[in-house]
């Protein structure tokens, strides 16, 4: 049988470090469906051996890649999706899940978490033999989430959604105020909206 995927990176001889803290790259995978009643967001989750909860792709940034082919190499080995990586939301320093319970200053880590909207979905991948995938609502997600830290991670894609929605909807909403004043141009952004609605006006 010919693999139809590259095999997941192994071991951790390219692995950033800075600070004594191990550099970790991971994303949230997402998707956006349209309804009758609107849109609808749904975002991936990977479960592991003998856990119940779930978390998101995630990994150690080698020193090959910028952290943005780190989260996406991540979601690939290890959820099997490729896609478009958003602006960063942000940085987290937590303790690797072997280490969580001691007091050395072994096992630390800087996470650097994307949203990545989701543009291809595989049928094999990597590390499926590890890790199975489940698409969730953003209400399971929290609930089912292993880690404080990708919470946060996940109310702020889910504001960031929420805000550019906003924008989107008061874009339109200008758009249809010129053509109803008459102004045939479409603009570039909403100052430039309103300013030849004005000198038309």
């Amino acid at each position: 049988m010919i693999m139809s995927y590259l095999p997941a990176r192994k071991g951790r001889h390219r692995q950033r470090y800075e600070d004594n803290l191990r550099l970790v790259a991971g994303c949230i995978p997402y998707r956006v469906e349209k309804d009758v009643e609107g849109s609808r967001i749904s975002v991936l989750m990977i479960s592991t051996p003998n856990r119940d909860d779930l978390v998101f792709p995630k990994g150690g940034w080698e020193d090959d890649e910028t952290v943005n082919e780190a989260a996406c190499r991540e979601a690939l080995e290890e959820a099997g999706v490729k896609g478009i990586p958003d602006e960063p939301l942000g940085v987290w320093e937590f303790r690797s899940k072997s280490k969580q319970n001691s007091c050395s200053l072994e096992g630390g880590c800087r996470g650097y978490m994307f949203a990545l909207e989701v543009t291809e979905e595989l049928d094999s991948w990597a590390e499926q033999s590890t890790y199975k995938r489940q698409w969730v609502s953003p209400e399971e997600a929290y609930k089912l989430c292993r880690y404080d830290w990708m919470r946060e991670a996940l109310e702020k894609h889910l504001r960031r959604m929420e805000r550019n929605s906003n924008i989107e909807k008061a874009e339109k909403l200008v758009e249809h105020q010129m053509l109803s004043a008459g102004c045939s141009t479409k603009p570039s952004n909403l100052e430039e909206s309103f300013s030849k609605c004005i000198v038309q006006g």
